[in-house]
């Protein structure tokens, strides 16, 4: 709570321009990934497995959907959002715009962490797309701690 607090509250640090624009081009790949793979979707077509040989069954697996949206579609969501707060926290340098970076990535990143152990352990089948969004929740959730953890540094030297 009171890193949120410090988050609210601490205007006096702004995160790099290059931490940012890394974070927003992260956000890109994700959305990239998660368009192609919803697109697909909705043609009814798997996307080719280069790399691996499970996507097909990941894809049309019970758990690629919630209540008949599919995952893929909610992850573009996701790095929809983060790559436009990413793009307002270039022009406000507001620092609320951690607290939504740390809440949206944390759940994103325990999300890919539960979708990872679906494909391992209950599906039993690994797709390539997947593990990509994985990679990118990951990437995002560790930059958005690094974020927080500056602006909360940066209010206890003052």
């Amino acid at each position: 709570m009171k890193i949120l607090k410090t988050l609210l509250n601490n205007q006096s640090i702004i995160i790099s321009n290059l931490v940012i624009i890394f974070f927003a081009i992260v956000s890109l790949v994700g959305v990239v990934d998660t368009v192609f793979v919803t697109i697909n979707h909705y043609k009814g077509v798997i996307p080719p497995c280069t790399l691996l040989n499970g996507c097909e069954t990941v894809l049309t697996s019970k758990y690629s959907e919630v209540f008949g949206v599919p995952i893929a579609l909610i992850g573009a969501l996701f790095y929809s959002t983060v790559f436009l707060f990413s793009l307002a926290y270039l022009k406000t340098k507001n620092n609320k715009i951690i607290i939504v970076f740390l809440a949206l990535t944390a759940l994103a990143f325990l999300m890919s962490l539960f979708f990872i152990y679906l494909q391992f352990f209950v599906i039993k089948a690994v797709c390539e797309y997947c593990l990509i969004s994985a990679a990118a929740s990951t990437i995002l959730f560790v930059t958005s701690v690094f974020m927080a953890r500056r602006v909360v540094a940066s209010d206890s030297s003052v």
